[in-house]
């Protein structure tokens, strides 16, 4: 049975000889992706996640090449958020430590080691969150010593509000969707003098997203070091709720390759596909409603001013699918052709494949998308697993039966 699908090409983006430019500069920045990792690669348990090619299934959907960048693994928290989120906290806490003491050098070495244990213990971090990004506070919160409250709307699922809860935050609810959420969190914070810890930029708050974003490219960085005996990828197929994480690797990408980088396109649930409207119109949109889709990651309804900045010339096309087409995707990616890898991929970690799924059902997206059996298509399996409970009812069994 066909799922519903649908694509646009991006009339507005850039042309492949276009430069990067200082304007996008100003948003995310060479300097601003090497701090990251320098930053992230330096902290315990780091290693960067494999980069797996899946022959089988790209000759099954009439492509060249299809590399699978994994990060069920990240820092043990299932997804790619666990580098933003932790990453701005450890600069909000070297900040709030530098303007207490004067210092002009702090290190996150020094935070870890409790050194600066007064401070850290007095502030408080918060954000709303779909799971991911709230987790990946939270952690970072525990790991650095500070107070974390984490705010989540009313679909968020029971396993994701404690896998955030275990790491010692306090979770509460915020009746609507994840855009209200947002807003509470802003609210409160600052009626208690708390710091917002987002990946979603409004007027007057861009300098936390911005650390947020500059740390998710440092999954763009690996792959560029994964692949740099390669050439690069003709397509790369990313997820977006808000755009953050989108916006980081369209940037990175772009740095690193100039006029070879990729042709990129952003994939969302068509419930809540703010990008693709955007896109569309030419101006950042907001979709309403509830922004229902099992693709929780997802469920955004506003893109972020930074991301927009990046991706209003930087996406070559969009795709909407259905929630049928990440169930399948997460399906495929555990049950996998012959002499493929089983890769665990949650309900958003698959939507790059949803979107090539789609491609197939529908030919007038693999004609808006231009791929073709030359094809070399890099997605982003953005996370693991993490809500078990939900992985098990939609694809049979649990990550040891995928694996094992």
């Amino acid at each position: 049975m066909m799922h519903l699908a649908r694509a646009v090409a991006n009339p507005r983006a850039a042309s492949p000889a276009t430069t990067y430019g200082a304007a996008r500069a100003a948003v995310m920045s060479p300097q601003g992706f090497k701090a990251a990792m320098l930053e992230i690669s330096s902290w315990p348990g780091y290693a960067p996640t494999p980069l797996v090619s899946l022959d089988g299934l790209a000759k099954s959907l009439g492509l060249a090449e299809l590399r699978y960048k994994d990060e069920r693994g990240r820092f043990g928290l299932g997804s790619f958020k666990a580098l933003g989120g932790a990453y701005a906290v450890a600069n909000v806490l070297r900040d709030r430590v530098r303007q207490v003491s004067g210092l002009s050098n702090v290190t996150s070495r020094q935070l870890l080691s409790g050194q600066h244990a007064e401070v850290v213990s007095a502030t408080t971090v918060t954000c709303a969150t779909d799971g991911n990004h709230g987790r990946s506070v939270a952690w970072g919160a525990q790991l650095f010593g500070c107070r974390c409250v984490i705010y989540v709307h009313e679909t968020v699922s029971q396993g994701r509000r404690d896998a955030i809860a275990r790491y010692g935050a306090e979770v509460l609810e915020v009746k609507g969707n994840y855009d209200d959420a947002v807003r509470h969190a802003a609210a409160t914070a600052s009626a208690e003098g708390w710091t917002v810890v987002s990946d979603t930029s409004y007027p007057g708050y861009r300098d936390i997203p911005l650390d947020v974003m500059h740390g998710y490219g440092v999954m763009a960085g690996e792959v560029e070091q994964q692949m740099q005996n390669a050439p690069a990828p003709t397509h790369v197929i990313v997820q977006a709720g808000v755009g953050a994480m989108a916006s980081a690797i369209c940037a990175s990408f772009w740095l690193h390759w100039g006029q070879e980088r990729p042709r990129f396109v952003v994939v969302e649930p068509t419930l809540a596909d703010c990008i693709y409207q955007s896109v569309e119109q030419g101006k950042r949109v907001t979709v309403h409603g509830s922004l229902d889709t099992v693709m929780a990651g997802l469920a955004c309804g506003e893109v972020s001013e930074l991301a927009w900045e990046i991706l209003q010339g930087g996406v070559n096309a969009c795709v909407a699918v259905d929630d049928a087409y990440a169930l399948d995707a997460m399906r495929r990616l555990a049950r996998p052709v012959t002499g493929d890898a089983p890769i665990v991929a949650g309900e958003t970690g698959g939507a790059g494949l949803a979107a090539l799924l789609a491609a197939v059902d529908h030919p007038e997206i693999r004609r808006t998308l231009a791929l073709d059996e030359t094809s070399r298509v890099l997605i982003m399996g953005s996370e693991g697993d993490t809500d078990p409970v939900i992985y098990r009812e939609i694809v049979g069994t649990d990550a040891a039966g995928v694996l094992g």
